[in-house]
């Protein structure tokens, strides 16, 4: 079982703190308000939402998933580190055991944002993933970063 990782960095023009707290620390009530027509509801479930938490994702009737859970690994508000894994749901396609995100966002010299993210996929035995595979759902993770961004653009005393 060979884990396949990928790393990738991108920017924003949004301060460091702002997008980290409206991606990760208020996900559960902003994205559901922002893409009703994926998101139905974010739940928290077994703790407060730090580390060990699950936190579960339902989607909007007639999308394409139902559920995905996240185990919460660790949530460093200081640093702006976010470490989560996909553990169950539909987009683990029968083929990945889970997937571990390491997420930090740094505050740029524009005073934007620079998004560092690891991602390791751990493949049930005997399965090989192809990246193809793997690129339909950064489009859909890059997809919520560009409405949460829209958002906060659109708003700018929003978690500020």
């Amino acid at each position: 079982m060979a884990v396949v990782t990928f790393a990738d960095e991108f920017t924003s023009s949004i301060s460091a703190p702002r997008l980290f707290n409206a991606l990760f620390l208020r996900a559960d009530t902003l994205l559901p308000k922002l893409m009703p027509h994926v998101i139905k509801s974010i739940e928290t479930i077994g703790s407060d939402g730090g580390a060990g938490s699950i936190r579960q994702i339902n989607f909007a009737e007639g999308y394409q998933l139902k559920t995905l859970k996240q185990r919460i690994d660790a949530v460093d508000k200081e640093k702006m580190i976010y470490n989560y894994t996909l553990i169950e749901g539909d987009s683990l396609m029968d083929k990945i055991e889970s997937i571990s995100y390491e997420t930090k966002f740094e505050t740029s010299a524009d005073g934007g944002t620079i998004c560092k993210n690891v991602s390791k996929y751990y493949p049930k035995a005997g399965v090989e993933i192809r990246e193809e595979e793997i690129k339909v759902g950064k489009e859909r993770a890059m997809g919520m970063f560009k409405a949460v961004e829209a958002y906060l653009l659109a708003n700018p005393d929003a978690y500020a």
